[in-house]
């Protein structure tokens, strides 16, 4: 069996290939675009009116990007451009790149929520859920062909006078950087800068591993750098003066400058559980770090980003230090901390994007099954369901439960399941083959007022259920496929939907309205098909039964929504206090005051539960 080192010649010669096809697919018209979900407005002003001017995405040259995805997506999709903001190709216009990537540690990372308890008495209820794994089946291997592509699209973002810096350990530091000497030029390697922290503990049978490796790579001959200092240590500053050689030198004003290696009070500390700045994600690097990058590889007005984003340090501190910052993630949890953190600094307007067709770029990424009805048969037997023939059913998305009167359509991952498809099920309900007493929709994604159809159907013979969204990845070969038929763990899950009591409208003054708005229930997926154990679940069902509301973990209200672009003009989160006096709830009550208009206008509510859920409300009113 071949070892890692004769493994990497095939890694590279992989990854080219793929590298190539993915730049030729950018010159066809299936090339990947965003899907802009939310513009984000955050305000400290918690009166209810937003008070800045609310611009249109097209008057922009430039926004701040949080996006949801796989980071290979979304590289794809920003060398392709946007044409949905009118933003152009990201191709060789950003300044720096940092990446803190999974370290093929083989381990899983979980953070924890806190929820209230089933009475006032009772402790908060802490539940464990999923953040991400570092683990890999074909251990290293499979890690660097992941790493690969990606560090190639990310040369082709990065300015000629760009910078990467790659954020990794002893676990594969070395073989990382045989990849990036490959992909960036061995010529280009700038520092291996060493961060030494302290802390854990102390193992008997090593030395305690105490730092992490930051690989400083150039695009081309020129880069940013911005010399940094320390502080002197007490023993210097009491001398006063330093001797070199025995001429006597003054101290410099700005402080000692920095070494390859980081061990000083400003970076030296990892995050400690009780550190303000810690947000419960696993591996969360101080901002004093990410402070101490940025300011010394871009300058103020750059593009930085940071394609594994985790808890959204690196935007938040490009924030502060203003640099323009585009951030991603493939976590529902890394985005929905990342999204808090950052409208609790009071961030500037930033868009919230995902790729817009994921379960169809993942299909169309496998090789598996050539077909999306291929596909289809293989969801049906995953749900129980038997599929018709070919011959009764062209198309192969058609399937029954035995000894039931049960018909179950299977929708495609290239569309969005929503109205058209739910007719076109109650119409096979009445018609196919004699007709059917229930129907059963199975769907990867689904139109965003998905859940308000379903309420005004009120239709008791139809159910729409959730296919797993991490499916299409582990059926990536026919054993995988096998494996999971015979383990029956594949759970397909209700719509998770938010109700919310009709908007109560006032006059305010002569121009303003005050509407009022109040959250009534949210329904959440079955516990079955979240990433919790059985001890998990059951603390979940308990806050399910006792107050489901406490679920949500933020929630938006846009109300002038024109059906294209939400924009939050009023927020709030859990944890937030300007609201309420209640860390583990969201207030679920607000008023806004917003400026009359003629005709009828949409109220729509967004909001996401703590697991990164997503569901969405709308009203037209008066």
């Amino acid at each position: 069996m071949p070892g890692l080192i004769e493994e990497l010649p095939k890694i590279v010669a992989e990854g080219k290939k793929e590298v190539e096809r993915i730049l030729e697919r950018l010159q066809s018209p299936n090339k990947i675009t965003l899907q802009t979900h939310e513009l984000v407005l955050p305000s400290k002003d918690q009166s209810g009116l937003f008070r800045g001017q609310v611009p249109e995405l097209r008057d922009r040259q430039w926004w701040n990007r949080l996006i949801y995805g796989d980071n290979l997506l979304v590289m794809q999709a920003l060398l392709a451009g946007d044409p949905e903001t009118g933003l152009p190709s990201m191709r060789g216009k950003i300044d720096l790149i940092y990446i803190d990537p999974p370290f093929d540690s083989k381990a899983d990372y979980r953070t924890q929520i806190a929820l209230p308890g089933s009475s006032i008495e009772q402790k908060p209820t802490v539940i464990e859920q999923f953040a991400y794994s570092d683990t890999w089946k074909e251990g290293t291997v499979s890690y660097l062909k992941m790493m690969y592509p990606r560090l190639a699209l990310m040369r082709e973002l990065l300015k000629d006078t760009g910078s990467l810096i790659v954020h990794i350990d002893w676990h594969v530091a070395h073989y990382v950087k045989v990849l990036l000497d490959e992909i960036m030029g061995k010529n280009n390697f700038i520092n291996e800068i060493i961060w030494c922290y302290g802390g854990g503990g102390a193992p008997r049978n090593y030395y305690p591993r105490k730092h992490d490796n930051l690989l400083w790579y150039a695009k081309g001959d020129k880069w940013t750098f911005n010399k940094q200092y320390r502080p002197y240590s007490e023993g210097t500053l009491q001398r006063g003066l330093t001797a070199v050689k025995g001429d006597k030198y003054k101290l410099s004003e700005e402080g000692a400058g920095l070494d390859d290696w980081w061990a000083d009070k400003q970076v030296q500390k990892i995050l400690s559980p009780t550190a303000y700045e810690n947000l419960k994600f696993p591996t969360q690097k101080p901002e004093g770090l990410l402070n101490r990058i940025i300011l010394g590889h871009s300058n103020e007005g750059d593009i930085v980003a940071d394609f594994f984003a985790g808890s959204g340090t690196t935007a938040a501190v490009a924030e502060k230090l203003g640099r323009r910052w585009i951030i991603s993630d493939i976590g529902k949890p890394a985005i929905m901390i990342s999204r808090k953190r950052l409208i609790d600094q009071d961030a500037k307007p930033f868009l919230y994007q995902s790729i817009g067709d994921y379960q169809k770029e993942s299909f169309a990424s496998g090789k598996l099954f050539k077909r999306v009805g291929d596909l289809s048969q293989v969801i049906l037997h995953l749900y129980g369901a038997i599929p018709f023939t070919p011959e009764q059913n062209p198309s192969r998305n058609l399937g029954y439960i035995k000894h039931s009167r049960t018909l179950v359509l299977v929708d495609s991952p290239s569309k969005l399941t929503g109205l058209n498809t739910i007719r076109k099920a109650q119409e096979l309900r009445a018609s196919f083959m004699g007709g059917w007493e229930k129907v059963v929709v199975l769907g990867w994604n689904f139109v965003f007022d998905i859940g308000s159809i379903m309420q005004n159907l009120n239709d008791d013979k139809l159910e729409v259920l959730v296919i797993p969204p991490d499916l299409l990845d582990k059926l990536k070969t026919k054993s995988s496929y096998q494996k999971l038929v015979r383990s029956g763990e594949i759970r397909f899950s209700s719509l998770q939907y938010l109700s919310v009591k009709d908007p109560v409208i006032e006059p305010y003054s002569d121009d303003t309205v005050r509407i009022a708005i109040e959250l009534e229930n949210y329904i959440l997926l079955s516990p079955d098909a979240l990433p919790l154990d059985d001890a998990n679940k059951e603390k979940l069902q308990d806050v399910i039964d006792s107050d489901p509301l406490s679920l949500i973990e933020y929630w938006s209200i846009d109300p002038d929504y024109d059906g294209e672009v939400f924009r939050s003009k009023w927020q709030d989160y859990r944890g937030n206090r300007a609201n309420d006096d209640d860390a583990c709830r969201v207030a679920t009550r607000t008023e806004l005051y917003v400026p009359q208009k003629e005709g009828k206008r949409t109220i729509c509510v967004r909001a996401v539960d703590v697991f990164g859920f997503e569901s969405v409300w709308m009203k037209e009113v008066e």
